[in-house]
């Protein structure tokens, strides 16, 4: 689709300071150390002095700005999934910071991070914040999300944490299906301060969707449920040794409860307990028959069968948890602090019977890392 005017929101902020040095340092530093191949790191130091003095920022060298994405993704405190963090594939795109080429690039990372159901970690990292001059901004959280039409009863149809940037999109232009539905695919919008935001439908090609049936419940089948094959997420800010790069959806795959146990099940979202509770034939009359914890289990099943019918990568929460401790011995073992938000890193279902459960993490924040975007309205999630 065209450009098409703004509806208002509130301005992206312009970064005009310069680099922080002492980060710029600690970050080659860093970089050098394990990777000693890349040269003398006071020769680059020295590099990056003279371009900060000139210009107020550095542009990383290619062999920098992959291992600051993969470290970011090792940093990230509430990610569980960190163990494949060196497998990370990076795609340069610094020097795209027109809406319209980084929206089209969105549309080619979300095809090959599906890679035919066998779902591979991506990031592409577009044109970074520099002074005077911003970089793109993608206004969605993920790459890929279901809209939530709002209804003159209150009521949402659809994905009720998506309702305001479905508001937003109709007023920019788009038009939802004649038959609108619970899973209707967003477009994606890209901002930049300097331009006009650019709205764009993806291209059905590049959304893998799964069916969800159950093994034992045929008749979930015909619900029509279904969820998107890549979690990308797109509105978080890449920070690499002082330089910010607002545009950088990254993706790994999906731990099935993030679909099942939050998704589908969270009341700000689909809300499906209630029904399907009924639908099962249990007495949901009150909370302690536990008809919340039955269905839950059930769904989860449902997504976890799913996806494998599909022939795409998922995980389930126990495997990931044993997977995230052999993460935590391989950095302490490294001589790496491992940074880890227990709210987030613990699953969402049977969180006693995994093996994350017992114990504490080192609470500290490193860089590089990815950090809430700037964007209105926008706050970063997993699921």
């Amino acid at each position: 689709m065209a450009p098409v005017p703004s509806c208002p929101t509130e301005a992206i902020p312009l970064r005009a300071t310069t680099v922080d040095l002492a980060e710029a340092d600690d970050f080659i530093r860093l970089h050098r150390s394990e990777h000693p191949e890349e040269g003398p790191v006071e020769h680059r130091l020295a590099e990056v002095h003279a371009e900060v003095a000139a210009t107020g920022t550095y542009r990383h060298t290619a062999a920098e700005l992959a291992f600051g994405a993969r470290v970011a993704w090792r940093n990230s405190a509430r990610c569980i999934g960190r163990l494949y963090w060196h497998s990370l594939k990076v795609r340069d795109l610094r020097d795209l910071r027109d809406p319209k080429e980084v929206a089209d690039e969105c549309v080619e990372h979300l095809k090959l991070a599906t890679n035919g159901g066998k779902v591979r970690p991506v990031i592409t990292v577009f044109a970074p914040d520099e002074p005077g001059q911003p970089g793109p901004r993608i206004r969605n959280e993920q790459l890929v999300r279901y809209a939530g039409y709002r209804g003159p009863d209150g009521g949402v149809l659809g994905d009720r944490r998506n309702a305001d940037l479905t508001d937003h999109v109709i007023g920019m232009g788009w038009r939802p299906p004649a038959e609108r539905g619970p899973f209707d695919v967003l477009p994606l919008v890209v901002e930049r301060e300097d331009a006009e935001p650019y709205l764009l439908e993806l291209p059905r090609d590049a959304v893998m969707e799964v069916p969800i049936s159950h093994p034992e419940y045929p008749w979930l089948a015909n619900l029509g449920l279904r969820w998107h094959a890549v979690p990308a997420i797109s509105n978080m800010r890449l920070r690499i040794g002082g330089v910010d790069y607002p545009a950088a959806p990254f993706n790994g795959w999906y731990m099935g409860t993030e679909i099942g146990a939050r998704n589908f099940a969270d009341t700000d979202r689909y809300d499906l307990l209630p029904y399907l509770g009924k639908r099962m034939g249990l007495d949901t009359s009150r909370v302690q028959t536990l008809w919340r914890d039955r269905v839950l289990v059930e769904l989860n099943r449902a997504v976890l069968h799913s996806f494998a019918e599909a022939g795409v990568t998922i995980t389930d929460h126990h495997t990931e948890s044993d997977r995230f401790l052999t993460h935590l011995k391989k950095e302490e073992a490294a001589g790496r602090s491992c940074p880890a938000d227990w709210t987030w890193i613990v699953p969402p279902m049977s969180s006693g019977i995994t093996s994350v459960f017992h114990r504490y993490y080192d609470k500290n924040e490193l860089v590089p890392n990815f950090f809430p975007g700037d964007t209105k309205g926008v706050c970063p999630v997993i699921h």
